[in-house]
């Protein structure tokens, strides 16, 4: 019976991937007049040619097209890959100081030059899967470079974590903040997560023990640290000293995080670790699917203060939820995890794909409206969400292949 479900999914995501994520990338966003890809595609699918280009979006797409070169072998992925890596190389990287820039203009040059570590870590990422696709020595330099930087002005030696933002010379910010809607802290549950996730990758390709150590650290700050243990639930927002700062459940990234530090404590080995992080990430799963609703979607948060529930689902929301229950399934054969993740595809291909226009809407309301107010394509609609919970049904459930 699951032999079925499973066949008809890995069928239904490489059709979802080949045929509409990918092709929606490649055709409607190379930005042929001023070199990588545009900056912007509204949520009503109009392209914004002189949109700015952010960090994040770029090291985003690296990685998927990286990725799936890696998997599916079609050199038109490569291409695709090889023009973000092209691109990053020449405008994202700081010569001087090195890092990132956080924002470009359409035609490249830097308007903002602070060192956001989350997008520096995506690029670590990115470069790390260019480097897995097709042996590129360059950009597994470029990502090695990239994390001592992060080591050398990040890491809070004396209270562990990374702090969050610095200026272009790596002078801490006031303004440590990811976008408006976060909180102005030190440290936060996002960043350490995607540091842990760059570094996973970094180190399937680099075996160095100052990286091994950094690796095993950081899974060991989320069960010591960020995740609740009176909840399961994360916390998002912290001070220096690892004090939490908001009550603000986050179902998308409690399931996000219960595959992603699962696959870290794998890729290490130790298998003491890895026996503690399998409960602790099976609990962590059990705890977002509180945010699950009948109709198999997960909605977005809970601020616990307040008590009140954004409802709204998103699009990187469901495709995590989607991996994340799927990771519980492989973790202990329990078919409700399974169906769950089934449920919520069945939901995502309903109402989150956009099958007339390609890619995916970012959210849709409790009432079934559709958001077109946020991007179809920009700095934070990026094609590594979707993208990624394809590549990863397509890689752990290939003996389904039809």
């Amino acid at each position: 019976m699951n032999e079925q479900k499973l066949k008809q999914l890995y069928s239904e995501v490489c059709n979802e991937l080949k045929n509409n994520i990918l092709p929606y990338w490649i055709n409607g966003m190379q930005d042929q007049f001023n070199g990588g890809f545009y900056g912007q595609i509204d949520g009503k699918n109009k392209l914004h040619p002189k949109a700015n280009k952010g960090g994040i979006l770029n090291a985003r797409i690296l990685w998927t097209f990286s990725s799936a070169y890696r998997v599916l072998k079609d050199p038109i992925y490569l291409q695709a890959a090889q023009r973000a890596k092209e691109y990053i190389s020449k405008y994202f990287i700081d010569p001087k100081f090195g890092g990132t820039y956080w924002l470009l203009t359409y035609q490249g040059e830097p308007c903002d030059t602070k060192k956001q570590i989350y997008a520096i870590a995506f690029t670590i990422y990115g470069l790390s899967e260019y480097y897995r696709a097709c042996g590129d020595e360059e950009a597994l330099n470029q990502a090695k470079a990239l994390f001592y930087m992060v080591e050398k002005y990040s890491f809070d030696s004396l209270q562990n974590g990374y702090f969050e933002a610095y200026s272009r010379e790596w002078i801490l910010l006031d303004d440590l903040r990811l976008s408006d809607k976060d909180a102005n802290e030190k440290k936060t549950m996002n960043t350490h997560l995607h540091i842990l996730e760059a570094y996973t990758n970094l180190y399937r390709v680099w075996k160095d023990k100052i990286l091994e150590r950094q690796l095993t650290n950081l899974i060991l700050v989320f069960l010591d640290k960020i995740i609740d243990p009176s909840t399961n639930h994360q916390n998002l927002f912290f001070d220096q000293n690892w004090k939490s700062k908001h009550q603000i459940v986050s179902y998308g990234h409690d399931i996000e995080a219960a595959w992603l530090i699962d696959e870290a404590a794998k890729i290490l080995g130790d298998k003491e670790l890895l026996s503690r992080v399998h409960s602790a990430c099976l609990k962590l799963a059990d705890a977002a699917r509180e945010g699950l609703q009948a109709d198999g979607s997960l909605i977005y948060e809970l601020n616990k203060t307040t008590n009140h529930r954004d409802t709204d689902r998103h699009w990187w929301v469901q495709a995590e939820a989607i991996l994340g229950l799927l990771n519980a399934f492989e973790l202990t054969g329990q078919s409700n995890y399974l169906e769950e993740a089934l449920k919520t595809w069945q939901y995502t291909k309903k109402y989150l794909i956009d099958h007339k226009n390609g890619e995916w809407h970012w959210s849709i309301a409790q009432d079934g409206t559709i958001n077109t107010k946020d991007d179809k394509a920009g700095a934070w609609k990026c094609p590594y969400h979707n993208g990624r919970m394809c590549l990863e049904i397509i890689e752990r459930f290939s003996n389904y292949s039809i």
